[in-house]
């Protein structure tokens, strides 16, 4: 798969961007399990351009992270275009236009997935942005705003027109935010349109290995991306590589190797946030790593209230100590549900 000049291999796995998660403390983990391609959180044009520190911090990428997409999202195509300048200035190997994220705050401001309901504007602020930018150009959509409008078919035919190097979907209207189950039918439709020749990716509902293999041979997708599936779970880009390289389960992580990539994360959060900030923005995925583990309710409360950060290293030890090679469930049965 090829995204402009980026070869990226067969069959790539990218991570999504998220907002308050795919922080450089996340990305050191992910790419260190075999993320292919990773995204900065979305960034606001309007916050940019206007010198925002936040979106201006969003824009810091490391050697090591490449190559790396930074993502913008806004609702103004004269904002969306000299935040593209700046962005590229940054020297990100991709810009990625947000037209899916479903928040109400932002699609009801007509960015994000709030496009879906202005199509002529997608394609104006598109087209605009691909000329602004020398790097390549890549989309990140859903399939429609609800059940009754699902354009993503005629969509993405448009947006290859106007010059996308790449096209990412997500399986869900706006309407359905990130309830029910994503519909794979049209991505896989996108995807075998004779008329598309640019790569596709699928993005939503994967979480196993078994299910990556499932949504590159029924539907034919270029590259996977997942999301949600791997907060405190980094490790299962490595799995699902290696399932796809092999057909063989990788064990899941015993407890004892949950802690330490916890205790990695952690570590990068507060060097490149420090306290109170690394602390709270590493709270979510300290909750995802030990999902599932028995009698862990009162362990869990101390370590998403603390704010002492030699208190949160001695808590990840004790859970070693007590839980220590435990894996919750035997391989089969944790990449079966």
């Amino acid at each position: 798969m090829r995204i402009g000049d980026l070869d990226l291999g067969e069959q790539p796995l990218f991570l999504a961007p998220m907002e308050d998660i795919t922080d450089p403390s996340f990305r050191y983990l992910c790419k260190k399990f075999g993320a292919d391609v990773m995204y900065t959180e979305f960034i606001s044009s309007d916050g940019l351009i206007r010198d925002g520190a936040k979106s201006i911090k969003k824009l810091d990428i490391s050697d090591y992270e490449r190559p790396m997409g930074i993502q913008l999202y806004g609702h103004i195509v004269e904002s969306m275009v000299e935040a593209t300048h700046r962005a590229v200035k940054a020297e990100p190997e991709i810009i990625d236009i947000n037209y899916g994220c479903p928040v109400r705050k932002i699609a009801n401001r007509g960015a994000g997935a709030g496009m879906l309901a202005n199509i002529p504007l997608m394609m104006e602020m598109t087209r605009a942005i691909v000329e602004a930018s020398p790097i390549p150009v890549t989309v990140k959509t859903r399939l429609g705003w609800d059940e009754n409008q699902k354009v993503i078919v005629e969509v993405a035919e448009q947006l290859q027109d106007l010059g996308i190097a790449a096209l990412t979907i997500h399986g869900r209207t706006r309407a359905q935010m990130y309830k029910g189950t994503a519909d794979w039918t049209l991505i896989g439709e996108v995807k075998n349109n004779p008329r598309m020749k640019i790569p596709v990716i699928g993005n939503g509902d994967i979480t196993t290995p078994l299910e990556a293999r499932e949504a590159f041979d029924r539907y034919g997708v270029d590259g996977i991306m997942i999301g949600r599936a791997a907060v405190g779970k980094p490790w299962l880009f490595q799995h699902v590589k290696h399932y796809l390289n092999t057909g063989e389960l990788l064990p899941a992580p015993t407890v004892s190797e949950k802690v330490d990539m916890a205790r990695l994360q952690f570590a990068k959060s507060l060097e490149v946030k420090s306290e109170p900030v690394g602390i709270y923005e590493m709270r979510r995925h300290l909750s995802n790593y030990f999902k599932g583990l028995p009698h862990f309710k009162e362990m869990r409360l101390k370590l998403l209230t603390s704010l002492d950060e030699k208190e949160i290293f001695s808590l990840l030890e004790e859970v070693r100590e007590k839980y220590g090679d435990h894996t919750p469930e035997d391989p089969g049965s944790f990449w079966d549900k």
